[in-house]
């Protein structure tokens, strides 16, 4: 996978993406789409075309997910973000076969303990994704009610969820 769309500091690493339970089945022409969306990465519209382009040829894949999800979150698109964490975690429910309501999984549907599980930690870093994003965009008790879920879900609190709660608890307080 392109090492530019993905980069190191994004919730979800290279492994994770290049793990063959994510990457399998990617026809290569997407694959070619999302290398040179990394490649223009500071030209939004010919990023986003490609970035289209390889949704085109294979819409639901957790690689063209991701690498849309980056782009919008990247650059700032927090709405267009939000819409396609949801896909991803309709996505990462489909391939970990949990219920499609993320509130209805439970931390025994999936070895989510794991954190060397790619299928289980791509659920758990789509709902983060989720999370955060609801709480950029002013919708704190649902971004709350999605960290909480992160916490039953890994109460070792591997993904950083914690993270997220603490700056929830502290938004709207002033800095005194």
């Amino acid at each position: 996978m392109p090492e530019a769309l993905f980069s190191p500091q994004s919730e979800i690493n290279e492994a994770l993406l290049s793990s063959t339970l994510l990457g399998h089945g990617l026809p290569s022409e997407a694959e070619h789409h999302l290398w040179e969306a990394s490649l223009f990465y500071h030209l939004d519209e010919v990023a986003e075309g490609h970035l289209r382009q390889a949704e085109a040829l294979a819409p639901e894949h957790a690689a063209v997910l991701i690498g849309l999800f980056r782009f919008y979150f990247y650059k700032a698109r927090l709405a267009e973000a939000l819409e396609v964490a949801q896909r991803c975690i309709i996505k990462a429910a489909e391939v970990n076969n949990l219920s499609s309501d993320w509130r209805l999984v439970r931390a025994g549907d999936a070895a989510f303990g794991c954190y060397e599980n790619t299928l289980p930690r791509f659920f758990l870093f789509s709902l983060k994704g989720y999370a955060y994003l609801q709480m950029r965009l002013g919708r704190t008790e649902e971004g709350r009610i999605a960290i909480q879920k992160l916490l039953e879900l890994d109460p070792t609190d591997k993904i950083g969820a914690k993270v997220l709660l603490r700056v929830l608890e502290h938004m709207g307080q002033d800095d005194d």
